[in-house]
């Protein structure tokens, strides 16, 4: 096998002897997966011909091994893949740190929602929400709108970024934009603190964490699975509701994004019809304040891969389009809503 270096010194041998010992599984191929940012993937195909996803760690381990709990919670409510366990038992094996998963075939929904995508993922998003709204770790519970973003710490680090971009004594193309970048949103940053301080109480609970559009599995325009949850700790729910329904990835392919929205809550509330209104109809709004306040990924330190670049730049055209769309949206949800 062709050597590949992990985390730590691990070798593609290495990692195969792992699978080998920890879960009675031999590896015929091992393919690297470049996606993600805290832990090293792999595609795994065993003898059987059988695939596999495997995810090494570099971190804390009982904070994964609680996201794999609640990945398999979850499961009940939406498709999730399913965790192999080790010969031990274990979620996550001992000998190299890494967890095992079903690999599942589809695509990610970074190519952003259209058509009757938007009905599906309302569905699971809903279904999802309903059953995380009963784990034991927090009832929901409402917060003040304005703990979704501290201004007053964003407008800190976006001094402070700006301050060291200012700093240098040369700067690549990105970083030159990236400073004006976040010279746009610092100054922006009194809109977003005034939107927020606008909306009502919303409602907080455990969410999956980390629903982004790289997060999402599609097949055709169903929902294949949901990866990648992050440990039960509870959030806002208008939150992920935007992270995933006004992705910058989505609200730059055009205006479809609006009734598209407005699709994905009406499917939500009929699975989940104890929201209340005042999250599903604040999610734009929080959405478009948490992202004005965000310095990611302009304050990563360089070199960035490309598609972060791409997403950089697609995060700060939605954060400015849904400011410049926001009482259009806001009324017209208002107005398609039969909730």
């Amino acid at each position: 096998m062709k050597r590949w270096t992990a985390y730590g010194a691990t070798t593609l041998s290495e990692l195969a002897e792992a699978l080998r010992t920890s879960y009675g599984v031999h590896a015929a191929e091992l393919h690297r997966i470049h996606a993600g940012t805290n832990t090293v993937n792999y595609q795994v195909v065993d003898d059987t011909g059988r695939s596999w996803f495997a995810k090494l760690y570099n971190g804390d381990l009982d904070r994964e091994r609680q996201a794999i709990e609640l990945t398999a919670y979850a499961g009940h409510a939406v498709p999730v893949p399913a965790v192999r366990r080790t010969l031990d038992g274990e979620l996550i094996a001992g000998q190299l740190p890494m967890s095992l998963w079903e690999f599942v075939d589809g695509e990610t929904a970074e190519g952003g929602l259209t058509g009757a995508r938007w009905p599906a993922v309302g569905t699971a998003l809903g279904r999802l929400h309903r059953h995380l709204s009963e784990h034991p770790r927090a009832k929901p519970t409402l917060r003040p709108a304005t703990e979704v973003r501290d201004v007053v710490r964003a407008q800190r680090n976006f001094d402070e970024l700006i301050a060291r971009f200012r700093a240098r004594d040369e700067l690549s193309p990105f970083e030159a934009w990236a400073c004006e970048a976040a010279q746009e949103r610092r100054a922006l940053l009194g809109r977003a603190g005034a939107i927020l301080a606008g909306l009502p109480a919303l409602t907080t609970q455990v969410l999956h964490g980390d629903l982004a559009s790289p997060n999402l599995m599609l097949q055709g325009d169903s929902v294949a699975a949901v990866i990648d949850f992050q440990p039960p700790r509870p959030g806002f729910v208008a939150w992920e509701i935007a992270r995933i329904g006004c992705d910058p990835r989505t609200v730059i392919l055009g205006d479809q994004w609006i009734d598209g929205l407005g699709i994905l809550l009406d499917a939500y509330h009929d699975e989940h019809p104890a929201a209340r209104p005042e999250d599903l109809l604040s999610a734009v709004a929080v959405g478009c304040a948490h992202t004005l306040g965000s310095t990611f990924p302009l304050a990563e330190p360089p070199p960035i891969p490309a598609s972060l670049e791409l997403y950089a730049r697609a995060r700060h055209q939605a954060a400015l389009t849904m400011l410049d769309r926001l009482p259009d949206v806001q009324e017209r949800l208002r107005q398609g809503s039969t909730h």
